[in-house]
């Protein structure tokens, strides 16, 4: 088995970034309206969800999608632009095309799986680009 370095600090950097990013990508001024529209929600639905809990776990799930990828990442060869490419990858190649065929089966618009399609594939980068240069 090859070298592989976790620093656990650069993981938990790159979940958090996911939720910095979902801060942005799911706020008014990019796809809020449009993926409310998607998954027909209501604010008055929306109010009436356990947040703390979808956050948490969010948060937890977050950090094992880090985690996972720093163990692909983890080389002491790859640096942040290798990192980007193989979260890229990672976030276009697996994560978006399992949201696509699922998407598919259930029936889902093209614009409700490219929304959450293109946060996975851009918090995939993000990440990738974190631990590749965090060693």
């Amino acid at each position: 088995m090859e070298n592989i370095h976790i620093n656990h600090f650069a993981v938990i950097t790159a979940a958090v970034s996911t939720f910095l990013l979902g801060g942005i990508w799911w706020s008014p001024i990019m796809f809020q309206k449009a993926w409310k529209e998607e998954c027909n929600f209501t604010d008055e639905f929306l109010k009436k969800s356990n947040m703390a809990k979808i956050f948490g776990l969010s948060f937890v799930f977050s950090l094992v999608m880090a985690y996972n990828l720093a163990f692909f990442v983890g080389s002491p060869d790859i640096n942040a632009a290798m990192g980007a490419l193989y979260g890229f990858f990672t976030g276009f190649g697996w994560v978006a095309m399992g949201i696509f065929i699922i998407g598919l089966f259930e029936r889902k618009t093209w614009r409700y799986m490219l929304i959450n399609a293109g946060y996975m594939i851009v918090s995939f980068t993000i990440m990738g680009t974190i631990l590749g240069a965090w060693k």
